[in-house]
């Protein structure tokens, strides 16, 4: 009987300091929120892998908040341009901030 209390009362000390490690602060996500902007991520970039004129391997994405951030390197504004216009499309997508670097 004491070998069970004592387990018992060790797992909800363990749970407890566990617990108290994942707490959220104001300036980070909750994990709906990171798993909602892992969702976004994922989608831009398939969109970009779809598309013929945006080079996926090129540019990067990473969302915050719904803030799909994109930045690497075009060939050409319109490849910039049509990378920011397929994020804008992507369900979910908040705003755009397009730090794409256009290089020849």
């Amino acid at each position: 009987m004491k070998i069970t209390t004592a387990a018992t009362l060790a797992l909800a000390g363990l749970l407890a300091f566990t617990a108290a490690g994942c707490a959220v602060t104001r300036e980070q996500s909750t994990v709906g929120q990171y798993v909602d902007d892992a969702t976004i991520t994922t989608r831009v970039k398939a969109k970009f892998a779809e598309d013929k004129t945006v080079s996926a391997m090129a540019i990067n994405v990473e969302t915050l908040k719904g803030v799909v951030q994109l930045s690497g390197f075009a060939k050409s504004g319109a490849e910039r341009s049509q990378a920011e216009d397929l994020a804008r499309g992507t369900p979910g997508v908040a705003s755009v901030r397009n730090d794409i670097i256009v290089r020849p």
